[in-house]
């Protein structure tokens, strides 16, 4: 399988389409949609996770790896929606949360019973001389990130919620336990694998204090011992299968340990995620801030990402929008007048880059975040732990919500919008969080008159039929222009210039002199102007992508 020219659909189970009217999406709601599925053109699906969890953490709370939780179905019907599935070519990438349980699975249960064997599988410590916690890192969540262990007196770690204690991978026995999980399912006909958090599991033994001013997260992330146990995890597990697909979410990661994830001969991962790209609109770093985004920064960090990888050999995966992140046409696009040529704008920039693409369910018909009117809106456990932290620092009710609107992780985790319908065609019963202006954005409407998810496919078939795009090489075009982020992608005697103007009001960018008055063939605009010879500029429309394929002898 050539991961290069794959497009990858991400599917979250739990707000996709719900069969059976209980409010929440399911296995069969997937399955009744597969004719949508195919209509995209999708070559594999990354499904959040669908396994037992008491859903503290929307599913990243495992309880059992080996069974679907019942509110999604039965494992009868992930074999159904697999075999469904390969009907229309598409292959599955499951979700695969091994840095930490869910505090009621099993090993965690036997460990607080008091087996020492479970105790091992992980990190349990006394307090302080003084009576302090083991160490003073802080949860991903907010607070610390220690909780107690039962009624033992000790402490057990944990990065995020106090219901997901962190596995202690030092022990060979927990990877060898959890690589098992891998080859269970990929027994089951899957064949792509995402890892969560993947490089926070190379916390050192020792888990030292952070020292003053500096993130807990450094103590703990993307840390050389990471490499090695990727290595073995591969050589172990997926690695058997040359066709399999992986990808890390790295927190906090670097350019060159990327690199080093990512190069075929380290036989670690296919492609990594990484967020920094993410983090433009975070006022001084933190996340729970509101702030116009800096498209300087913006660029920069997407070039630096796509020359770095190029020069060493990695491979990037590409994305706008997940299930943790608020939908990126609120954050770098618009949502009002230029909605569909911004959510084009968008997709252009990132499917022609040097990488794979990700598209997340309801991007490809340009959902928007949802227009909620109330804390009380929100399900969400960090949403709702931010939204406190905030009033205790002294921010009013109407600016710490107005920050969680425009921050919170369900902002993407609203229902699919199917229909113009009260429950948005979610389901007939009520939904588990509520969808908002499923009036005008929907499914229904976009396939009958709208011209985003056409746009897609377009997309889709360019990275299937040109190489240039799957396999050419990266370089930028002025990257201080104040409006459009421009790249070049090379192959062999090809060259491919794609210029996106990321703002609502027209502009020009001077094409490099090698590429002025030259005949070209317009690949694809979402404006659907045909160039067929250049001058020295180019207009650009507000909100305008073009793609430009010249052939040079």
């Amino acid at each position: 399988m050539n991961f290069k020219n794959k497009v990858i659909y991400q599917i979250y189970p739990k707000s996709f389409y719900d069969s059976n009217g209980d409010g929440i999406g399911d296995l069969r709601g997937i399955i009744q949609k597969i004719a949508y599925l195919k209509k995209l053109n999708i070559d594999m699906i990354w499904f959040n996770p669908f396994f037992v969890s008491p859903q503290h953490d929307n599913g990243y709370d495992i309880a059992d790896y080996y069974n679907i939780d019942p509110i999604f179905g039965t494992m009868a019907d992930f074999e159904d929606l697999v075999a469904a599935l390969k009907t229309i070519h598409v292959d599955i990438m499951l979700d695969m949360v091994l840095n930490h349980v869910s505090t009621e699975h099993e090993w965690f249960q036997k460990a607080l019973a008091g087996d020492a064997h479970y105790q091992k599988y992980f990190y349990i410590r006394e307090p302080k001389s003084n009576g302090d916690l083991p160490n003073n890192w802080t949860s991903k969540f907010g607070g610390p990130a220690w909780a107690p262990f039962g009624d033992t007196g000790k402490y057990y770690l944990h990065l995020y919620d106090p219901s997901q204690a962190d596995l202690d991978w030092h022990n060979p026995e927990v990877r060898q336990a959890l690589y098992q999980v891998i080859n269970f399912w990929h027994a089951k006909g899957v064949k792509g694998f995402r890892f969560d958090v993947i490089n926070v599991t190379g916390k050192d033994e020792s888990l030292t204090d952070a020292p003053a001013g500096t993130a807990s997260k450094f103590m703990y992330t993307d840390t050389p011992i990471v490499q090695n146990y990727l290595k073995e995890m591969n050589a172990q597990s997926y690695g058997k299968d040359p066709d399999s697909i992986t990808v890390g979410e790295m927190s906090s990661t670097t350019i060159t340990n990327s690199i080093a994830y990512t190069k075929p001969e380290n036989h670690e991962l296919t492609m990594v995620f990484s967020f920094h790209h993410l983090k433009v609109d975070y006022q001084n770093g933190e996340k729970w801030s509101r702030m116009p985004f800096d498209f300087q920064k913006l660029k920069q960090i997407l070039n630096d990402w796509q020359v770095g990888m190029t020069k060493g050999g990695g491979w990037n995966a590409l994305f706008w929008n997940n299930h943790d992140q608020p939908i990126a046409l609120n954050r770098f696009g618009d949502t009002g007048k230029y909605r569909e040529k911004a959510a084009e704008m968008l997709a252009t920039t990132s499917h022609l880059l040097r990488g794979t693409p990700y598209i997340y369910q309801g991007e490809e018909i340009g959902m928007i975040n949802p227009h909620y009117q109330s804390i009380a809106d929100y399900v969400d456990v960090e949403s709702k732990n931010a939204y406190q932290r905030l009033l205790n620092k002294g921010a009013s009710p109407a600016a710490a919500f107005a920050i969680i609107q425009a921050k919170s992780r369900d902002n993407s985790r609203t229902p699919m919008h199917w229909d113009a319908t009260k429950n948005a065609g979610f389901t007939t019963g009520t939904p588990w969080l509520k969808p908002t202006d499923q009036q005008q954005i929907n499914v229904q409407k976009e396939l009958a008159e709208g011209e985003i998810f056409n746009y897609y496919q377009k997309l889709i078939h360019l990275r299937k039929t040109q190489p240039i795009i799957s396999e050419g090489n990266y370089e930028p075009l002025d990257l201080t222009h104040p409006q459009v982020f421009a790249y070049q992608r090379t192959w062999q005697n090809q060259h491919l210039i794609v210029v996106n103007n990321f703002y609502g009001q027209a502009t020009t960018f001077a094409l490099p002199r090698d590429f002025q008055h030259l005949t070209c063939q317009t690949l694809i605009s979402n404006y659907a102007r045909q160039i067929q010879q250049t001058e020295n500029n180019l207009s650009l429309a507000p909100y305008e992508s073009l793609a430009l394929l010249f052939t040079i002898n």
